[in-house]
């Protein structure tokens, strides 16, 4: 595993590498000591981006990871920052086999017998939160949704809407007051947001979710069908204890659909559940009045779970990262990867996602398939993923996004071998199709979008009851029933958005810390929160929810 020195500017990642990561800042003329001989640095080169190691001629190979990540464009001095104009997107394609992958486990002695506080269900599965859900299954319910939301919410003691956390009322004197723009400019319209469980009617209920969307009707039927699935294992989440369900009633996603989702993952689904359908109501008032008070039954139900003791093998950490730069894959994503390996180890589940930033590692990814067939399920995923992309005029080398490639991610299979990190290096023991859910002990694979929310919201519906997502930029996101924390890859970050950040990997880079340790302090973060202590994303009410339509998104 790779070793940073404390105050070393530069990283080679892998001893194959002929790209050099620049820690901080590198001056042009510098003279930069490697294994190999020293190199005369040609032009700046900003911390996080990449310089090459030797000379380059169009058509060679850029590695990085021990792995190609692309090839040269035009000729490239030793010391040339790497960059989008010089090189270009190139993988060594898929082709491998499964093979006999030896895994040597991490230590876990230091966690064996460790449990945590969860919500045990009646499947055998536990949650780190229980939640109620008010879902609609199709977009023209929102606005009664939103209702539903603005009744039931504050009145509850589930504190104020995000809306509410900025009050206009100082402005609006200050205006009245005759103050000036300037003046305006600094009266301050935060207001925090008031969230005390003991105002709470029902304490064992730690929110009630309400997860609009706009999906439902209108596209392709098979849209539908697979929110109907998507929905299904947010029903059947150990995170979630039962839900009100508004439906119109000649939408295309049907009731009957939805409950034949839910029969195909749990046939004895026990919790409560509720069905309202608008066009067979005297009123949308009686529709809504119906719903409300479904809802408050619902919530006595559920307020009578009580949280127990559960091993850490009943946790299944979803895996996830946006807003990558280039320090990412090597000190975020690791430590993340590092914290999966011990779970692994503990027996407990981890789902990996975003199979266009799996791009270029494919190889790898296949020989720790412990199956044939997963592997060549896996192979066949992602030749469907990426041919749809390319049927549409796009590839997964457009997939680094202008701050990824701003940051020093220029190519995607760049991108994807640091972001693979966040899987550590277990075998891989099940590939999964979106809203398939993860029911092996051990490393699952899911196929989901590069996107944070639609993958984020993917890994929930596969079960996930606790989310880590690394961050290099920035992103304020979070999920509606899996708390989601968030570590930093850069200490910079870590300091200029306290509010969004849980861990800070930073320390990795700086040489404060390694990799190994990093992820166990994370480790005993993710048990912190499964107990429920809640992650900057929850405080902050981050509850994004975005169905995948199984268009093309990277």
């Amino acid at each position: 595993m790779q070793s940073i020195t404390q105050g070393a500017p530069i990283l080679r990642v892998h001893p194959e590498d002929n790209l050099i990561v620049a820690l901080q800042d590198l001056s042009a003329g510098m003279e930069v000591a490697l294994p190999g001989g020293k190199v005369v640095l040609q032009e700046t080169i900003p911390a996080k981006h990449k310089f090459a190691e030797v000379d380059f001629q169009p058509g060679d190979a850029i590695y990085m990871y021990g792995i190609t990540v692309g090839v040269a464009t035009q000729a490239i001095a030793a010391g040339s920052r790497i960059t989008i104009d010089n090189i270009s997107h190139h993988t060594d394609g898929v082709d491998a086999e499964a093979g006999a992958f030896q895994w040597q486990a991490p230590d876990v002695s230091a966690f064996e017998g460790r449990t945590f506080e969860g919500f045990h269900r009646a499947d055998g599965q536990v949650g780190t939160r229980n939640y109620w859900l008010v879902i609609p299954l199709v977009f023209c319910e929102n606005r009664n949704i939103e209702v539903i939301k603005d009744t039931m919410l504050e009145a509850l003691g589930y504190g104020v809407k995000p809306a509410d956390r900025f009050d206009l009322s100082k402005m609006i004197d200050a205006y009245r007051s005759g103050a000036s723009e300037e003046d305006l400019l600094n009266v301050s319209v935060h207001h925090p947001a008031q969230d005390s469980e003991a105002d709470r009617v029902f304490p064992q209920v730690d929110g009630i979710k309400f997860l609009t969307h706009d999906g439902g009707c209108g596209g392709i039927r098979q849209d539908s069908d697979t929110l109907c699935r998507l929905l299904a294992g947010y029903l059947t989440h150990p995170n979630v204890a039962g839900a009100t369900i508004l439906s119109l009633g000649c939408q295309n996603a049907q009731i009957p659909i939805l409950k034949d989702a839910l029969a195909k993952l749990d046939p004895a689904f026990s919790k409560p559940l509720y069905f309202h359908e608008q066009q067979q109501s005297r009123s949308e008032v009686a529709f809504i009045e119906a719903a409300i008070r479904t809802t408050f039954v619902g919530l006595t139900e559920a307020n009578k779970a009580e949280r127990a003791p559960a091993p850490l093998s009943k946790l299944t950490l979803g895996l996830e990262c946006g807003g990558s730069d280039g320090f990412s894959g090597i000190s975020a994503n690791p430590a993340l990867g590092y914290a999966s390996d011990l779970l692994v180890a503990l027996k407990a589940r981890v789902i990996l996602a975003e199979f266009p930033e799996l791009n270029g590692v494919e190889p790898e990814i296949v020989k720790r398939c412990q199956t044939a067939d997963s592997a060549e399920r896996f192979k066949q995923l992602m030749k469907d993923y990426a041919a749809a992309a390319v049927a549409v005029g796009s590839g997964f080398d457009m997939n680094p996004s202008p701050g990824n490639i701003k940051d020093g991610l220029v190519t995607d299979a760049m991108k994807s071998a640091g972001a693979a990190k966040k899987g550590g290096t277990s075998p891989v023991v099940d590939i999964l199709d979106y809203t398939e859910p993860a029911r092996q002990s051990g490393l699952n694979l899911l196929c989901t979008p590069g996107n944070d929310v639609e993958s984020t919201t993917g890994l929930a519906g596969s079960w996930a009851n606790v989310m880590v997502f690394t961050t290099g930029l920035g992103t304020p996101t979070g999920n509606p029933i899996a708390p989601v924390v968030k570590m930093s890859s850069n200490t910079s970050l870590a300091e200029r958005m306290p509010d969004i950040i849980d861990v800070n990997a930073g320390q990795i880079i700086t040489g404060e810390a390694t990799i190994e340790s990093l992820g166990t302090q994370l480790l005993e973060r993710i048990i912190e929160v499964a107990n429920g202590d809640r992650t900057r994303a929850e405080i902050l009410g981050q509850d994004d929810f975005i169905p995948w339509k199984r268009g093309i998104s990277l």
